[in-house]
């Protein structure tokens, strides 16, 4: 029998404690984490006390998702291994393929090279900046070659695919070949999300804001007719918070662009029930661990509460949030490399405690170069140790009833919403991005960030702190693809585009043309048909162009 404790017990010993704490630091500084909340030393039942489990935890599963979107999370199935891939020529990324799928990935994402994220071929290109950060895709022949022996009814591809969407496109031309019906493919449109290349990766955005979001919404009435196992909305919070929003901005603006997508589809009459199913979200799980794990449990509930209350969605399906986790690489650095592999791992445990469905972990050099066979299959490995090793599939939001992480996700939460009620005012996601009132809300942010590193205030390893006098003791060499394989490659293109069929690519092209200008039509089934016909991405994406106007960011001062 437990003995009964005298009245008064539980206060003297917090005042007891106080009190020593407060001689041990004195004067101590005010700690705030990354969304600037502020960070006591300890936390108690008097931060939280679980007497509102039911309304704000609940169970897995179940509203407000707290605590994850499936019963049984990693019990039943872990996350997939989604790595992100992208160099040199098809064969290349194909041989890269499929060693990460016997190194234990299960599923695949492919990142084309720089000059395809502009929009223009490999032949419009110097050769030497072909394919140094990404896969050289021009065309359904490169498709269907680097997914040689990629069974794409079994494997699931994320496409780093802005819009017109061509890598897609390619990937059913090449399903068309194979015989492979369109809906049994899984995947995943994984940079659909215009408003962030708008406000952060200029280098993605291809057409005009109006244009954009006319792709978009075509886009996802295509996929959900024909491509029904296709995630053709990916609203991508990664952007904003590599461009320098705090954690807490980068989920409000997140929710809020997927709200803005959700009004655009719903106003085209597209049911919620059939399109908030399929929408998946991509962001950076910094090295700011506890601060991670809470953005992603508060992000939870409010996208439950916003998908049925605000958007009317009734299947419980639709009030999940579903999310790929990408380590963040922005925390790694070019000095003492070797030391972002304990980075990458942090990274990854708060991703997984957070209860992410899929994840990429960087390679430790990718500060410096495309990731070496060596780095990739190190990242890999991180997560098959902390799988198979850790043990930390084992509970189900382990965290879960932790003072300060429930106290801290309850006021995540109020700084998502306080975001989400200035882009509220400011006439939602679209409005708000056109003013440029988020990119000067980023760059505040940013600002503020950079002040914290070069002041000493925020200390990095090997940068501001703990650096070595003498060279660094490993120093990746920066990856370059085969020339002459690459010039053969580009010259295979040429031949290519030279023994087309004139009058295919013509109709494809003018199939382009009279979608853009009739509201009537589908724009991403013409860019599929154009893709089967032979016309190549930069022809697609320089005649929407034409059409749909041309991708111009907002430039704030």
């Amino acid at each position: 029998m437990t003995a009964v404790e005298p009245a008064g017990t539980e206060a003297a010993a917090a005042e007891r404690w106080r009190s020593e704490y407060a001689a041990q630091v004195i004067d101590g500084p005010t700690v705030h984490n990354r969304s600037g909340i502020p960070v006591e030393p300890l936390y108690t039942p008097e931060h939280w006390s679980g007497d509102r489990y039911a309304a704000d935890l609940g169970y897995p599963g179940q509203e407000p998702f707290t605590r994850g979107i499936h019963p049984s999370m990693y019990r039943g199935r872990t996350w997939t291994q989604r790595q992100l891939i992208g160099l040199g020529t098809p064969a290349d990324y194909n041989a890269r393929v499929r060693q990460l799928l016997d190194l234990g990935a299960t599923a695949i994402s492919m990142l084309p090279c720089n000059s395809g994220f502009r929009g223009v071929d490999c032949d419009e290109v110097p050769a030497p900046l072909l394919g140094t950060c990404g896969t050289v895709i021009n065309n359904v022949d490169h498709m269907d070659a680097a997914l040689d022996g990629v069974p794409l009814e079994a494997i699931s591809t994320a496409m780093n695919d802005p819009t017109p969407f061509t890598l897609l496109a390619f990937v059913l031309a090449t399903a068309s070949r194979r015989g492979v019906p369109f809906d049994r493919i899984t995947g995943t449109s994984n940079q659909s999300d215009y408003i962030s290349h708008f406000v952060a990766n200029h280098m993605f955005y291809r057409l005009s804001q109006p244009g954009s979001r006319r792709v978009l919404v075509d886009h996802v009435a295509y996929c959900r007719e024909r491509i029904p196992r296709w995630n053709p909305v990916s609203v991508v919070g990664q952007h904003m918070q590599q461009a320098g929003a705090t954690p807490a901005e980068t989920m409000g603006f997140t929710i809020s662009t997927a709200i803005q997508y959700a009004d655009d589809c719903i106003a085209r009459g597209l049911d919620p029930d059939t399109i908030l199913p399929r929408f998946s979200f991509f962001f950076d799980v910094s090295i700011s661990f506890f601060e991670e794990i809470a953005k992603f449990r508060a992000g939870r509930r409010v996208w439950a509460r916003i998908a049925k209350d605000r958007l009317g969605a009734k299947d419980p399906r639709s009030w999940r949030f579903r999310f790929h986790g990408q380590t963040s690489g922005v925390d790694l650095t070019a000095q003492q490399p070797l030391n972002n592999i304990a980075r990458v791992a942090t990274q990854a445990i708060a991703g997984i405690f957070s209860g992410l469905q899929s994840m990429h972990t960087d390679a430790y050099d990718e500060a410096i170069t495309c990731p070496t066979e060596e780095s990739a299959r190190i990242a890999v490995a991180t997560q098959n140790i902390l799988r198979e090793e850790a043990h930390l599939c084992d509970v189900i939001d382990p965290l879960g009833g932790s003072y300060y992480v429930e106290q801290l996700t309850d006021q995540m939460e109020e700084e998502i919403l306080r975001v989400m009620n200035i882009v509220e005012d400011a006439g939602g996601m679209y409005e708000a991005v056109g003013s440029g009132m988020v990119q000067n809300m980023i760059g505040r942010s940013a600002l503020v960030a950079q002040e914290r590193v070069e002041s000493g205030e925020e200390r990095v390893v090997g940068v501001n702190c703990y650096r070595l006098d003498g060279a660094e003791s490993v120093q990746p060499v920066p990856y370059r693809p085969d020339p002459v394989a690459m010039a053969a490659h580009v010259s295979a293109f040429a031949e290519f585009k030279n023994a087309r069929n004139a009058a295919d690519v013509r109709r494809g092209i003018d199939g382009l043309r009279r979608a853009a200008q009739d509201e009537r039509c589908n724009v991403f089934a013409a860019v599929v048909d154009a893709a089967i016909a032979g016309v190549t991405h930069g022809e697609i994406v320089g005649t929407l162009r034409e059409e749909l106007g041309f991708g111009n960011p907002l430039v704030v001062a």
